[in-house]
């Protein structure tokens, strides 16, 4: 009887042990984590996250290659006007062009047309400025019209994936009343929202990035036009 007694103490302890990690095991069921590229690369929705991938690529693209362009256009040599002006009083005028040329900026070209029609009417000459610096404007906005497009775009687009996808998973259903499965529509659900979290990601980004360069370009029309009005009161100043 004893050694029963004490055999049963050496089992119990290892039968409670095994119990409480068999619970544990119940109690914690394994969650499996998100993954950005799981989402990104989901089968189901990978119609939709492939063009939105393109429009984010070409967005950040048209971002970083305006920024630069229109960052080289702002740039002013310091004393350019004050040279122009001392060319202009002194009666050389070639040698203002040549600076003119020298220095390839959209602010240079203006004034370049500008000093090719000296000895012309004041009315042409500011004409003249004002077309060039319209033709310079267009092409600083080069591409800057699409980034537009892409921030309306992308959210209408993962918003179409996210309908079809609760489209599918409906009709899958439908299809099979007497066998609902809740995963089954957990499940097209999950995948048919990836497609709107992707399209207003794109779409947020390329609204800023819109933003931020139409801002730039706007600090350079208002620096022509300013650096235009100053040439044309050059032009006025008695020699």
């Amino acid at each position: 009887m004893k050694t029963l007694f004490l055999l049963q103490q050496t089992v119990n302890p290892v039968g409670e042990e095994m119990a409480d990690q068999l619970a544990q095991t119940v109690a914690e069921p394994t969650v499996e984590k998100l993954s950005i590229l799981k989402l990104v690369f989901d089968p189901a929705s990978l119609w939709i996250m492939i063009p939105l991938m393109i429009m984010l690529a070409v967005a950040i693209y048209i971002f970083i290659e305006r920024w630069l362009a229109i960052k080289a256009a702002s740039k002013e040599e310091r004393n350019f006007m004050n040279n122009i002006r001392d060319f202009i009083h002194n009666g050389k005028i070639e040698s203002a062009v040549a600076l003119c040329k020298g220095d390839d900026t959209p602010l240079s070209r203006m004034i370049e047309k500008g000093l090719s029609r000296i000895g012309k009417p004041l009315e042409d000459i500011s004409a003249a400025i004002e077309n060039t610096g319209k033709i310079e404007v267009a092409r600083l906005e080069k591409g800057v019209g699409l980034l537009s497009t892409i921030s309306g775009v992308a959210p209408m687009l993962g918003f179409l994936g996210t309908v079809v996808g609760m489209v599918v998973a409906f009709h899958a259903m439908a299809m099979n009343p007497n066998n609902l499965n809740i995963t089954l529509l957990a499940g097209g659900i999950y995948t048919a929202m990836i497609t709107t979290v992707g399209g207003l990601i794109v779409g947020i980004v390329a609204y800023v990035f819109y933003n931020l360069i139409v801002s730039r370009m706007n600090r350079v029309v208002n620096m022509l036009e300013q650096k235009s009005t100053e040439f044309m009161d050059l032009l006025h100043e008695p020699v």
